[in-house]
Formats: structure tokens, sequence, C-alpha cells
């Protein structure tokens, strides 16, 4: 399996590892300029909460010879997904609450792992 196709993988096991733990995904691998957040969702806070954004950064690896897939989610990579967070409530008039997730995932064989890191 290539990069790519892994990378493919991962984000379609996440989409459904999301929408099981009842979160709406609003868009996936949103572009512009600037870069790509993976996955943007949204899930309402308890039966009467508001409604909150999700940005989310999907990892996956399928070995940990070069350390564990958030691993990669550095201060640089934290800043630009900010950035473009911004830009994205921006063009579609957002506010409210947000968060920046992080979805981890190892596959190593048969083996899969997912970790769901809230709030990096």
């Amino acid at each position: 399996m290539s990069n790519k196709d892994l990378g493919n993988w991962g984000e379609d096991l996440a989409v459904k590892f999301l929408e099981e733990k009842k979160y709406k995904i609003l868009a996936r691998n949103y572009r512009n300029r600037w870069g790509e957040i993976d996955i943007i969702a949204s899930k309402r806070d308890g039966f009467f909460g508001k409604e909150k954004i999700f940005f989310v950064e999907v990892k996956t690896r399928a070995s940990n010879n070069y350390g564990w897939p958030e691993e990669a989610v550095n201060e640089e990579k934290r800043k630009k997904i900010e950035y473009l967070a911004d830009c994205y409530l921006k063009e579609n008039n957002l506010e409210g609450e947000f968060r920046f997730d992080v979805i981890s995932i190892l596959r190593i064989g048969n083996n899969t792992e997912i970790k769901h890191l809230e709030d990096i």
C-alpha cells in the first residue's frame, strides 16, 4: 500500500470512528492555498448543549519506526491548522466554540490502533 493509499484509508477509518461517536462530518480535505485540514466535524455538547466544531488532523502510519503518528503534529503543523480553521470559519460565517483534535492510526499487519487526542 502506498503512503497516499494508507493516508486515504486512515482518513476513511477516522471518519467512521467519529461518526460512531455521533460526530457530524462537515467537510473532508478542506483546502486553500495555505494547506489542508483532513476532517471538519461538529457535535452537540450534551443534549441541550451548543454545537461545537472540531478540526481534526489524521495521521496514519504502518510502523512506529519513526515515532508514533501523533508525534508528526508539531507546533508548526498546529499553527497551520489554526490558521486554516480560521479561514474555514470566516468563509462559512461560523462562530462559536471549536477544538483541534488529532486521530492517530497505527496499522501494523492486521492490527490497527486508533487514538483520539482531544484539544491538542
